[in-house]
């Protein structure tokens, strides 16, 4: 465990996804971004997209790139573009061909620099943490953030580009494309918000169309709570805790504790405290699905740990195969390196993969006899198309009642869940939670320390998490309504997937196994060569470059398979299938076959 963990008086470091997202973007005149490694690669960031006369810039980026460009129009537009060496980036790059060693000394001599900057300020390139600046978030990245400035730009009424609207399908956020929010779960959230409406009860039933059930929610989760603008106790509101106990023991058939249990800002939040107490120094190792959400990569680079890559087999629809994770653990340990625990995330992301319960009892295996914490990313578990969820938790409770003496008491899993994925879609109000089992009473005391530093997760977004583990139930006035809003969120995202996936079928050189859960496809692509030769040129993967072709030809963002981890010589991307309608389906259709034509 972290040892500054231990020590009460000292502050924790936290990981804010929203820094890692401006850490994430490029700086012009940088190197180009590399596939991540075992260890964080600090070879820089991908250098800027080649702009012209009419490439649109949003006000707020306009200002924030002032120092990047040499003139910006008043209408918004990049003219005279002159990059600007960043001289932090290249230092950075010159570490690429160094030792692992001699990269984390000069890391760790960069942080310790006070060079000043040149224009006076304390704080610069050289001297800020080094770690921030090697972890890397694609899903926020280059593309991302140039999205949003077409998106501005078409929003400032101009039409002179190929398309009409952006389609923001490079991140898993249901609700900004046009998934509706549940009835009965807004309906309550409006009243926890403002009390005062609940004295009028005879208007909110007879002319807002409230059911006489979320009011009784409302005031149930009012007298536990007191107030949602205040704090609660640092792992949550305790009856919000026994909620999901008991929605645990009715998923899984098991009895659960809520001790045990600990809300968070969303699941991301509830990795990085599992990261932070988990991860002792630098010489910690945690095992990573290859591809993975980057969060993982990312927060493990500003933690100064290993990254220990395990890859999932393509051929077999990404699943997890044990063979190939022992392959790694191995090597990691062969190099002295203290591997720890190992991610799993089921279904997955961005392949959207779901794990049978022969597999989870083998990887549960080979923790136990690894002596390996499992870290179970199980966001996604409503989002099953194939088959059925399964939980981590499940399967080690029965190997518990079916082996009692072969030490799966002493297998440390903490499994997370989340309000923002599902067919709850609410990624903003920020709530989720994450359950200890086997954990060692002292180590869940130092938890709870590092959560306490944070005070507490948003109660909204507590509340909202009891909404989902407790919706209306058959015979219950919302049910009805609850349940067909719920089916049609389920059947769109599947038809969806599917259109996509026969779309994806269509396509010259692109492989792409059915969906299986989740929110994502995680597409092959095979390029031509000329293709390559012009990333190349301009110092991009071809992955990326094909990215930004489609972007700039089409407005859907989706995101390189190198965000994610690919192995060496393959190439992917990662869309989300939450968009409505199929049109931008066809867009992406007719730019691929025009791409290849250009480049075959």
């Amino acid at each position: 465990m972290a040892p500054y963990l231990m020590r009460v008086a000292r502050r924790g470091t936290t990981i804010n996804n929203s820094a890692l997202s401006h850490s994430a973007r490029f700086i012009p005149g940088a190197l180009p971004r590399g596939t991540p490694s075992t260890r964080a690669d600090v070879s820089g960031l991908a250098p800027a997209p080649p702009l012209t006369a009419t490439t649109p810039l949003s006000s707020a980026a306009a200002r924030c790139a002032g120092r990047c460009f040499s003139s910006i129009t008043s209408t918004g537009k990049r003219v005279g573009v002159i990059p600007v060496a960043a001289t932090a980036a290249v230092v950075m790059g010159q570490l690429s061909n160094q030792s692992q060693s001699q990269q984390q000394q000069q890391v760790r001599n960069m942080a310790s620099s006070s060079t000043p900057s040149s224009s006076g300020r304390r704080l610069n390139m050289n001297n800020i943490n080094p770690h921030v600046k090697a972890a890397k978030y694609a899903v926020r990245g280059e593309l991302a953030v140039k999205s949003e400035e077409y998106r501005a730009y078409l929003q400032g009424g101009m039409t002179d580009l190929p398309f009409s609207e952006v389609i923001s399908a490079n991140i898993g956020n249901p609700q900004q494309l046009d998934q509706k929010p549940i009835t009965f779960f807004r309906q309550v959230l409006s009243l926890l918000e403002n009390p005062v409406l609940l004295e009028k009860e005879d208007v909110l039933i007879e002319h807002l169309g409230y059911k006489k059930d979320v009011i009784e929610r409302a005031n149930k989760l009012l007298k536990v709570v007191g107030s949602v603008g205040a704090y609660s106790a640092s792992n949550g509101v305790p009856a919000i805790r026994q909620s999901i106990a008991d929605f645990l023991e009715r998923r899984d058939g098991f009895p659960a504790s809520q001790s045990d249990i600990y809300l968070s800002a969303g699941a991301s939040s509830g990795v990085n405290t599992l990261l932070h107490v988990v991860c002792q120094d630098s010489n910690t190792g945690i095992l990573v699905p290859i591809p993975q959400y980057p969060l993982y990569t990312a927060s493990l680079a500003v933690l100064d740990a290993h990254c220990v890559e395990y890859h999932l087999d393509e051929s077999k629809n990404w699943g997890t195969d044990l063979e190939i994770i022992k392959s790694s653990y191995e090597a990691a340990k062969a190099k002295g390196i203290d591997v720890r625990a190992i991610v799993i995330i089921n279904p997955g992301n961005p392949t959207g993969a779901s794990l049978s319960e022969s597999d989870i009892r083998s990887v549960i295996e080979f923790a136990r006899q690894e002596r390996l914490v499992i870290l179970a990313d199980e966001v996604y578990q409503t989002n099953v198309f194939i088959g059925e969820f399964v939980s981590f938790k499940k399967v080690l409770r029965t190997l518990q009642k079916e082996r009692p003496n072969d030490g799966f008491d002493q297998v440390e899993l903490a499994s997370l869940h989340s309000v923002s994925k599902g067919m709850v879609g609410e990624c903003g109000h920020r709530g989720g939670y994450f359950e200890l089992v086997n954990f060692d009473p002292d180590v869940q005391q130092e938890i709870y320390k590092f959560v306490s530093i944070m005070l507490c997760a948003p109660v909204i977004g507590q509340c909202l998490v009891d909404l989902m583990v407790n919706p209306p139930r058959p015979g219950e006035e919302s049910y009805e309504l609850y349940k067909k809003e719920y089916d049609a969120i389920y059947d769109g995202l599947k038809e969806r997937a599917t259109a996509l996936h026969k779309a994806f079928e269509q396509m010259e050189g692109v492989e792409c196994g059915s969906p299986q859960g989740s929110m994502y496809l995680f597409p092959t692509i095979n390029l031509p060569e000329k293709a390559a030769e012009a990333a190349k040129k301009e110092g991009r993967t071809p992955d990326e470059f094909y990215c930004l072709r489609l972007l700039e030809a089409t407005g859907v963002c989706v995101v390189p398979g190198s965000g994610f981890g690919q192995r060496e010589g393959s190439l992917h991307f990662r869309t989300t299938f939450l968009a409505p309608g199929t049109e931008w389906v066809g867009s992406i259709v007719k730019f691929h076959r025009e791409f290849m034509e250009k480049y075959r």
